[in-house]
């Protein structure tokens, strides 16, 4: 049975972020007063006294970089919050997709980094994820937020 995981940003990934973000700006990190930020370094929402930092990346530039990919027009660089100094990623007794508590989009990518479609998820983001890998011309997923339409994380088949 072939099985799907969610993907923090990574580690060496995030040590160039937390310098210079994707859009060529240092990143400046600040103190969460409010909590509540969705981390993509470690797959949770801060809580208030972390310090954090909203940089811009472009995940699916990075990942045609290791693939070959040529996403043209597709790639976009967009804002994602992580801790602002090294964590320890994700919690690996991580049974669910992470902030699947509201209405998500599911973004399907080829091999060769153009958008396949998109999917409105209002439950059941596992089972949006599963269907989206069933076709056999999806080689990346992307879960996103709606309301802001954030990049959120990266799903790959394991």
């Amino acid at each position: 049975m072939t099985t799907y995981s969610p993907r923090p940003i990574e580690p060496t990934v995030l040590k160039e972020l937390r310098t210079t973000d994707d859009a060529g700006r240092p990143t400046a990190p600040f103190t969460d007063d409010e909590g509540g930020s969705p981390l993509r370094c470690c797959l949770r929402r801060s809580t208030p006294g972390e310090r954090i930092a909203l940089v811009s990346y472009a995940p699916l530039r990075r990942w045609a970089a290791e693939t070959g990919a040529d996403p043209g027009a597709y790639e976009e660089v967009g804002p994602v919050f992580v801790h602002a100094d090294a964590c320890a990623g994700p919690d690996t007794a991580l049974a669910d997709y992470p902030f699947a508590n509201a209405h998500r989009t599911v973004r399907r990518y080829s091999r060769d980094g153009h958008i396949l479609g998109g999917r409105l998820v209002d439950t059941g983001l596992e089972a949006a994820v599963t269907e989206a890998f069933d076709d056999p011309d999806v080689a990346l997923v992307h879960v996103r937020a709606v309301e802001y339409g954030c990049f959120l994380y990266e799903v790959r088949r394991d």
